[in-house]
């Protein structure tokens, strides 16, 4: 089995995380033919994300985990116990990666193989880092269950409502369409394995959900980038000060 996490080095302000960075089937996977329609759609990764991550930690010099596998062969955003860990519909159709072809013994190999693997990796890098913030890059689809999402980017947040408030004000005040805890509420458990991770090395957390339209557009990508590396590097050189 190939690697199931990218891992890169870096000591910025802060630690990128991406969830669903890739579409891709790991060594030993595939996708059976009747699921081959979720290729290239948002319920196989997060579109853009990891352009995103790549783009921001070489801006920042920061460090970046990111997953290797689809979000549909097990999701690392989700834990053990989530009925959504292993997808079973998506656009009320069955996903027969996940109903027919689960097994006991083929749940147990994607969590032993590819989630469990991801988490190590992150808690590793963590322990590594000297950021005080833990940053997960995410994007959205514009158009979901029939309903428009308008805005442009989405801070969510759970315990850290304050730093969550004052990057979106700096969003805003860049001209970003920016509103907290959309489309997800990060109090709602949505934003989990950065959550985990931070709680546990007593970090902040806080994820960006960027809509998919313009998360693949490199001129938006270039100007949020350059908003967000601003806010943090802003924010250590005041906690260093």
């Amino acid at each position: 089995m190939t690697n199931p996490v990218e891992v890169i080095e870096g000591e910025g302000a802060v630690l990128i995380t991406c969830e669903h960075a890739t579409q891709s089937m790991p060594e030993g996977w595939s996708w059976p033919e009747q699921d081959k329609w979720l290729i290239g759609t948002h319920w196989a990764y997060d579109i853009g994300a990891r352009f995103l991550t790549l783009e921001l930690a070489e801006r920042m010099g920061a460090g970046a985990v990111l997953s290797r596998f689809s979000r549909m062969i097990v999701d690392p955003n989700r834990p053990e116990d989530s009925p959504t860990l292993f997808r079973e519909t998506a656009e009320g159709r069955q996903v027969h990666l996940n109903t027919t072809h689960l097994t006991a013994a083929e749940r147990t190999k994607r969590i032993d193989g590819l989630l469990r693997p991801y988490h190590a990796a992150l808690d590793a890098a963590v322990r590594q880092s000297k950021a005080q913030t833990l940053l997960a890059m995410h994007s959205f689809t514009p158009i979901y269950e029939g309903k428009s999402r308008d805005f442009e980017v989405g801070v969510l947040c759970d315990l850290d409502e304050a730093l969550a408030a004052r990057l979106n004000a700096s969003l805003v005040a860049g001209g970003i369409t920016a509103v907290l805890n959309q489309p997800y509420s990060g109090k709602a458990g949505l934003m989990y394995s950065v959550d985990r991770h931070a709680r546990q090395h007593e970090r902040a957390s806080l994820e960006l959900e960027i809509r998919q339209d313009l998360a693949v557009d490199p001129r938006f990508r270039s100007h949020l980038i350059g908003l967000v590396a601003e806010f943090f590097q802003n924010q250590d050189r005041g906690r260093q000060g």
